[in-house]
């Protein structure tokens, strides 16, 4: 659920983006001036969201180029990786994955990046705006172009589209809801301390569960906190557990290829 209203403007980082910038406030119906939490800045790396005032952490974006998507897609581990193994990767099988709370995209990246064809949905406008311009400078490397032409974007409440899914249904839908996260690093304590005033908790996560097992054709896929209950106390099928998170994996049909 999202949580109170906080104030955001859109401001432009040099005069040559003032029209792009125009364009995303008038999108997101945001003003270009005035008192403000967050800004949601356009520059030559694109478009961040950064919170203001003395003593806020730096701005957050999507880069899928360079960085963290970029070391972990050469040195990650390849098919070898857990979340890999919790969606059902295995040779000659690829799925079909809807990643339901799709945040900066990081775990589509990954699956998008060993093949999967994978539609994201995040129903928070800002979060979906870093998303969308992160895919489309990601779609202008040549490099990695190929694997985001496999990511597609839908931006809107989850639990309504897995509703009302018209199209062919996932194989997988991939869950990883927002929740009080121990994770010591610097970088996860500072979009967590970004995010949670525009998104909150996500305390419709059963809804959300009940909704992916409708849907998904042959399994769902919950990331959790390690320690954590499972989301309305529903058993999964199996589990995998790391250091710091685990995959509660609920099977209806084998993956084959």
């Amino acid at each position: 659920m999202s949580a109170s209203p906080v104030r955001v403007r859109v401001e432009a980082l040099s005069p040559a983006h003032a029209s792009a910038a125009r364009h995303w406030a008038e999108r997101l119906g945001l003003a270009q001036e005035g008192e403000a939490e967050f800004a949601l800045q356009l520059g030559d790396d694109g478009l961040q969201l950064v919170e203001l005032g003395p003593g806020a952490p730096g701005p957050v974006r999507v880069d899928f180029v360079e960085g963290a998507a970029a070391h972990r897609r050469l040195f990650g581990g390849g098919s070898g990786q857990m979340i890999a193994k919790a969606v059902g990767i295995q040779s000659g099988v690829r799925p079909q994955v809807l990643d339901a709370t799709a945040g900066l995209g990081r775990d589509a990246f990954v699956l998008a990046s060993l093949g999967c064809t994978v539609t994201l949905v995040e129903r928070q406008p800002l979060i979906a705006a870093l998303l969308e311009d992160g895919l489309a400078r990601a779609a202008r490397d040549p490099e990695v172009a190929p694997i985001v032409a496999r990511m597609r974007l839908i931006c809107g409440n989850a639990v309504e589209i897995l509703q009302t899914w018209t199209e062919t249904p996932p194989q997988v839908v991939y869950l990883d809801p927002m929740f009080p996260h121990r994770d010591k690093s610097a970088l996860v304590k500072k979009e967590m301390r970004l995010f949670r005033p525009l998104v909150g908790d996500d305390l419709d996560a059963p809804a959300l569960l009940a909704a992916a097992l409708a849907l998904a054709s042959h399994r769902v896929v919950v990331k959790r906190p390690r320690k954590a209950p499972c989301i309305d106390a529903a058993r999964p099928s199996h589990q995998l557990d790391g250091k710091s998170s685990r995959y509660d994996v609920y099977a209806k049909k084998a993956l084959k290829g």
